[in-house]
């Protein structure tokens, strides 16, 4: 769908197979469908295809839903997305691909990125494009997903796995995670958090899986670390110490580090590391700010010690970054 400007939007894929969870078959048209750019053109096309000619789609609800695209649209995705269904048959059971699932995946082109929300992920695992590579679902499927697949190095642990052209996430509401991650990567932080906003949800969600797994009960007399976040937050530019973080809740640094890992899923030094990485990468977008003046108000204190992170968290460097992603700085 190029225009005469050369403009065409990027397109995405949703592919609808039955037994389907209708809120994860949503998440990739809500967020997908709001982006746009300085001339209003919608920066993506959403689509969504079934394994059939268009026509009806079991859900795992008490309706079915009409599709109106069938196996053919795989072929002309910039991005599948695989979300997570409860009748996979061969593919949850065997780990194998039904042959009408593999001739539909054949169509899709080289080069393709490709993404699951949840259970999603054993349709990509039994076509073979996990192998050797990290992958995450549902926590509470994890073990058994592991099981089934040898050869991926399964994280239970995180929201999502960016491994390039392929990714993966947790279950169910991760998936937004996942999609706001998409756009982040494809347009940056400030077109990704307007989508967040306007979603109504958290533009970059604390710690991984962790935290949602169910344990017996705190008790309610029990400090949180929640002041020690926020206290965190209001000074990333300076140096923040664990004991300090432990002294704000009056916890000895053990008894801290150990509630702040079950409360947020991720160490104490990761989180503040993500929470640095978050701001270097608005303040590199919406302002003109030397690298060096970013990254002591990032809190990194060197420009050598940014990039890294940087290059850690996202493959590029701040100067690549701030290239790609910088809005206009307000005259």
């Amino acid at each position: 769908m190029e225009t005469a400007t050369g403009f065409r939007p990027h397109r995405v894929v949703v592919l609808a197979l039955d037994g389907l969870l209708p809120f994860e078959l949503g998440i990739p048209h809500r967020i997908f469908g709001r982006p746009k750019d300085a001339a209003g053109r919608h920066l993506y096309e959403v689509v969504t295809c079934s394994l059939r000619p268009p026509g009806p789609v079991d859900t795992d609800a008490d309706f079915a839903i009409h599709v109106a695209h069938g196996p053919e649209a795989l072929a002309t995705a910039d991005t599948v997305i695989v979300p997570a269904s409860y009748e996979l048959g061969p593919v949850f059971e065997e780990g194998v691909l039904t042959g009408e699932l593999a001739a539909a995946l054949a169509r899709v082109r080289p080069g393709t990125r490709l993404a699951s929300i949840c259970t999603g992920v054993y349709v990509l695992a039994a076509a073979g494009l996990l192998d050797g590579r990290p992958a995450t679902t549902h926590w509470a499927d994890a073990d058994r997903f592991q099981r089934l697949f040898p050869h991926v190095r399964v994280d239970p642990d995180v929201l999502f796995i960016d491994d390039g052209d392929v990714l993966t996430s947790a279950g169910v509401a991760a998936g937004i995670d996942l999609c706001l991650h998409m756009v982040r990567r494809d347009h940056g932080t400030a077109v990704a958090n307007d989508v967040a906003r306007r979603t109504v949800v958290p533009p970059h969600r604390d710690g991984g899986q962790a935290q949602y797994i169910e344990r017996p009960v705190p008790d309610p007399q029990q400090a949180t670390t929640t002041g020690a976040r926020a206290w965190a937050l209001g000074r990333l530019h300076e140096p923040i110490q664990l004991r300090d973080m432990a002294a704000r809740q009056s916890m000895s640094v053990r008894t801290f580090t150990r509630r702040f890992r079950e409360e947020v899923g991720v160490s104490p030094g990761q989180w503040l590391t993500q929470q640095r990485v978050e701001r270097a990468r608005h303040l590199l977008e919406s302002t003109d700010l030397s690298v060096d003046q970013v990254a002591r108000d990032a809190g990194f204190g060197t420009a050598q010690s940014m990039r890294q992170h940087l290059q850690a968290a996202l493959g590029v460097t701040p100067t690549a970054y701030r290239r790609t992603f910088q809005t206009a700085v307000a005259t």
